[in-house]
């Protein structure tokens, strides 16, 4: 099989990280893209180089179009193709509905939802150009029951709009053999929530511990696997049983 190329959004750490080392033992090339974390991009970059046959690490903001655009035709440049994008980007802010910002909501939606209608726009060309392709995004274990979350109001809601966006992709896409599916997480310890209030939410997790970065990468390999080829439109929980 010729070499293929996957492009992570938000992999220089956490499970976009994972994933990417995990593409490289399967003999992915792997581009990470990063918008502040310089230090952890280039320890990821590295660690994935040292696994598979190259590794590029980019700084880009894909809560701007041109910027996701400017990414893909880099990574494209880089390789000649690009045939898996995994979004892993999504930063979250916990505040009351009623103290949310103008500001702080617009950053939650660009962040998690714009940026991969951004990012699969500019793929998916290159995508078809080289006859088909993966894309994963990322939501929430319980974006698809519709909560109500008056602490997490634009983070959740942005992640219910990528449920939304994945299964229109998945139907525009699939005749040009491109899969497009969800991983949804529940509580992973990443990096990113105290560990301390992590441990506390193992007593809500039917399963009884908190997932790590593997289980969600797990998840995320079969989806951009072959045997995975006639799945598109997919909504894969990776929760312990956590928001079903």
């Amino acid at each position: 099989m010729a070499e293929r190329v996957a492009l992570i959004p938000g992999g220089a750490k956490g499970i976009g990280r994972q994933i990417g080392l995990r593409l490289a033992e399967r003999g992915f090339a792997v581009a990470v893209a990063y918008r502040t974390s310089d230090q952890a991009a280039e320890e990821t970059r590295r660690a994935i180089e040292a696994q598979g046959p190259g590794a590029l690490a980019l700084r880009a903001d894909v809560s701007k179009p041109g910027e996701c655009e400017e990414l893909v035709q880099r990574v494209a440049e880089w390789k000649g193709r690009v045939d898996a994008l995994v979004n892993c980007a999504g930063p979250y802010h916990r505040v009351d509905i009623l103290s949310e910002t103008p500001e702080g909501w617009r950053e939650m939606f660009a962040n998690n939802l714009d940026c991969l209608f951004y990012l699969a726009r500019a793929v998916a060309p290159k995508m078809i150009e080289g006859g088909g392709g993966r894309i994963v995004a990322f939501s929430m274990a319980n974006a698809d029951r519709i909560l109500a979350q008056p602490q997490l109001t634009a983070h959740y809601l942005a992640k219910v709009g990528v449920l939304g966006l994945v299964r229109t992709l998945a139907k525009a896409l699939a005749k040009h053999k491109i899969t497009v599916n969800a991983v949804s997480p529940g509580f992973i310890d990443s990096g990113s929530m105290d560990a301390e209030e992590l441990k506390s939410m193992a007593k809500a997790i039917p399963a009884g511990y908190v997932g790590t970065t593997d289980d969600a990468a797990g998840a995320a390999l079969y989806l951009l696997s072959e045997e995975a080829a006639y799945v598109t439109g997919a909504n894969v929980h990776v929760s312990g049983g956590w928001g079903i």
